[in-house]
């Protein structure tokens, strides 16, 4: 994860309320960033117990996947890979219905299969 939001993510964040937090906290907080025709993504973000988390949502509906990879790119290197999971169902967490969430390990890099599996490039 990006040591920093960039200038552009920072000026996203919340700064008042429940949910403040200011650039001393890093990557964590929670921001309101704008996203393609006047929708608004809700990304909560933190670093913390051994793993960079994202997660975001919409008011009516999930996050698209190129939702997903346009908040990617937002805090997470371009060399860096951050996954989705789908838990044991027993395991399952639902707090808010239109959520998803990125994953990424802070000491194990996470295998990513061949790309020939998916199809050619």
């Amino acid at each position: 994860m990006r040591k920093r939001p960039s200038k552009k993510v920072e000026k996203c964040r919340v700064k008042e309320g429940a949910f403040k937090s200011d650039r001393s906290h890093g990557n964590n907080g929670f921001f309101f960033i704008p996203y393609k025709r006047n929708i608004e993504l809700k990304v909560l973000v933190s670093d913390q117990m051994g793993w960079d988390h994202v997660s975001v949502s919409l008011p009516i509906m999930a996050p698209t996947w190129r939702m997903m990879c346009f908040v990617k790119d937002l805090f997470f290197e371009k060399d860096e890979v951050a996954i989705q999971y789908h838990p044991k169902e027993e395991d399952y967490v639902n707090f808010h219905p239109y959520c998803l969430h990125l994953w990424r390990h802070q000491t194990i890099a996470i295998p990513t299969p061949p790309t020939i599996m998916v199809g050619p490039k």
